[in-house]
């Protein structure tokens, strides 16, 4: 096994070679003869900037830390909507879990000299997308009034609560009045309650105003809370006083006002929290209790924390020498992808993270086919969150096993709080897109590879790897030696539907049940011995041309994302390199107008067979034309505006990774293949990868 802080792959004259010094391990590749790379463009790699901002065509990007996700609006203090995970209820009979939203309690209001601010009394609006420091900042005129800043920050270390950091600078003589508009969602349906007070603090003269709202979500399971304060730069005794009134209709505020002279700033932070009753016995309490928190601790020492905690993510980072906008660009997934995830947790990932209630909020094989692999490799605390999520849903999967006459987990297509089935009723995909079950399973022995950890893998991997084996045990159909078929499926591309044999399916039971036999020899278990019988009786069917065949019924049929070419990567079903060409360029010229992932892995694997550009051109077809304004963020389609697209980030990740950075995952651990570089770049280097990101194991 590799063990290393760096992996590098770069353009060298004297071809690949290694180099060994300060405990540091670097890989080098040629890259092609005779083309050179562009020179460094001024592009900023940290940041992403909207100077001309058209609220027509806006798309908000998510301020996120795992736990709640702030979208952005181009309205002044604006925010579309608050999410936050693992909260989720039914909204009506009939339907399914839905992750919910919760009050915007970083939504505010200004006025100034007693003149609200909107968006038509604005301009030179500004917004800028800090990766580094993960915030989002908003900057404006009033006209010849003021200057207004503010950023918000969803805080890394205390994952329930979020900040907005504002400062006002004075124009001219004004008087401003600042407000916390604490605005409930439509889905919180029942009766909601709104309290103030002000709570003693340090001293006798110091007090905190709190205003806090309470709600039951539509469905009734849930009780939603927030809370929020203003933090002061003055000195004890010195703050505003603030008021909280009602406006006519019905809205509750926190309101403070002061006094500037021309060219003065005035600075000054709201902070607030939420959680709900899936979280904690006493959400309106504890939503309370942590607002003082964080109005105590202050701001300096929050924001310090979170920047210590995103500079501890991005230690690892995917850094591209030579393509400024495309460095920009992954950065900008990473970003996403690291806000989306918390370590220590059982949330998962959803395909749209915590962007909005896109899927429902709910959990698909998009998580570990696609998600948990980069993380995996970047962070891979947070990718064991995701199986921490299906370990502590094992019981319900075991349920749904029983349920269909299966033996073993069969975990649902469509996950939410419970692990029941949450696929709506009207989609096929719930009853029978079985391949998913093989996934948590193969997810599950990644892990183990990558961290070698053994005392993970028996007290948490082992059953997980075992009895989605055990499932698909009693899920095929024996019909004689290699035709133990698995009928009647949904298969990845889910353009077909209740077909047999599909190659994807197929294959990754064959995998999840050689990965069962493998974690048995690993800890001295007993292999089922049906594990490998069945695993050497499911047909992977071919074409008269030597093509995989995806499925019993397959003749051409455009497909709507990769099935087939999976099995070359990141199954290992497909191992030769001229059945994976024959294959990828068949399905190439196959695939219709499907989500974004399935050209990260014709990016792999043509990187792979030695074809950079075309690899680079695959990647880049993958997410440029997904791109929506102004700060670019992740569409699911190349013609819907469904974003943010965590899936596709995922997916695209993988294709730097395993693809132009050679990491493959094997039982000993990570190994690097030799790859070339496109001409264009000059190196890839991949600090703190794999056991290298987790500390103390």
């Amino acid at each position: 096994m590799l063990s290393m802080n760096t992996y590098l792959v770069s353009r060298l004259s004297n071809g690949f070679r290694l180099r060994v010094g300060l405990a540091l391990f670097f890989f080098a590749v040629q890259a092609c003869f005779g083309q050179s790379h562009v020179g460094r463009s001024r592009i900023e790699t940290w940041r992403i900037e909207a100077n001309d901002i058209d609220p027509k065509h806006y798309f908000g990007d998510t301020v996120a830390n795992g736990q709640i996700g702030l979208v952005s609006s181009p309205e002044p203090f604006g925010v579309k909507q608050v999410l936050i995970d693992g909260a989720f209820d039914i909204p009506a009979a009939g339907e399914v879990s839905v992750i919910q939203r919760t009050f915007n309690f970083v939504k505010m209001g200004l006025s100034i000299d007693g003149v609200a601010v909107d968006s038509g009394s604005i301009s030179n609006l500004r917004q800028v997308v800090d990766m580094k420091h993960a915030l989002l900042s908003t900057r404006f005129d009033v006209g010849d009034k003021a200057t207004v800043q503010y950023s918000w920050y969803a805080l890394r270390e205390l994952p329930f609560t979020a900040l907005v950091d504002v400062s006002i600078t004075a124009k001219r003589s004004i008087e401003i009045h600042p407000s916390s508009v604490m605005e409930a969602p439509r889905s919180l349906s029942g009766l909601q309650h709104f309290d103030h007070f002000e709570h003693d603090g340090n001293s006798s003269h110091d007090k905190i105003p709190l205003l806090t709202a309470t709600g039951t979500t539509a469905g009734g399971r849930l009780l939603i809370a927030a809370s929020n304060s203003f933090i002061f730069g003055e000195p004890a005794g010195g703050a505003p006083a603030v008021s909280f009134p009602v406006d006519p209709n019905g809205v509750h505020t926190m309101v403070f006002s002061k006094k500037l002279a021309p060219g003065t700033t005035y600075h000054f932070v709201m902070a607030g929290s939420t959680i709900t009753s899936s979280h904690v016995a006493d959400p309106k309490n504890e939503a309370e209790r942590l607002t003082l928190y964080a109005v105590l601790e202050g701001r300096d020492r929050l924001v310090a924390r979170h920047e210590e905690a995103w500079a501890e993510l991005w230690k690892s980072d995917i850094v591209i020498e030579g393509d400024d906008e495309t460095q920009r660009d992954v950065h900008s997934m990473l970003y996403h992808l690291y806000s989306f995830a918390q370590e220590g947790t059982s949330n998962g990932i959803a395909p749209m993270g915590l962007s909005g209630t896109g899927y429902s909020g709910h959990r698909f094989w998009d998580m570990e086919t696609w998600m948990f692999p980069a993380l995996l490799l970047l962070q891979p605390k947070m990718a064991e969150s995701c199986l921490e999520y299906r370990i502590a849903r094992l019981p319900a999967a075991r349920r749904n096993a029983y349920d269909h006459g299966y033996k073993g987990a069969m975990f649902p297509w469509e996950s939410a709080g419970s692990g029941d089935e949450d696929t709506p009723v009207f989609a096929l995909t719930g009853p029978f897109e079985h391949h998913i079950t093989a996934d948590v399973g193969i997810a599950a022995w990644k892990y183990f590879c990558v961290t070698q950890d053994e005392k993970w893998l028996r007290e948490k991997g082992w059953p997980l790897i075992k009895e989605t084996a055990d499932f698909w045990v009693s899920r095929v159909e024996r019909n004689g030696p290699g035709h133990f078929d698995i009928k009647d499926v949904v298969p990845a591309d889910e353009f077909a539907t209740n077909v047999d044999n599909d190659a994807f399916t197929n294959a990754a039971a064959k995998e999840n049940l050689e990965d069962a036999c493998l974690a048995a020899r690993v800890l001295g278990e007993r292999a089922e011995p049906d594990w490998k019988v069945v695993h050497d009786n499911i047909p992977i069917l071919r074409m008269a041309n030597g093509v995989t065949r995806e499925h019993s019924l397959y003749d051409g049929q455009p497909i709507k994302q990769a099935d087939v070419n999976l099995l070359a990567y990141p199954l290992h079903e497909v191992r030769d390199p001229a059945a994976i060409r024959r294959d990828l360029e068949y399905y190439e010229g196959h695939l219709g107008n499907g989500p974004a992932m399935t050209r990260s892995i014709f990016s792999i694997l043509f990187e792979r067979l030695g074809e950079p550009e075309k690899a680079l051109a695959e990647f880049k077809r993958g997410y440029k034309p997904n791109l929506r304004p102004p700060f670019g963020v992740m569409a699911e389609y190349a013609d819907n505006n469904e974003v943010y697209f965590a899936t596709a980030v995922g997916g695209l990740l993988q294709a730097l990774l395993n693809g132009f950075g050679g990491l493959e995952i094997t039982p000993q651990g990570l190994r690097q293949q030799r790859t070339r570089l496109p001409g264009s770049w000059k190196s890839i280097r991949l600090p703190r990868i794999g056991p290298e990101s987790i500390h103390g194991l």
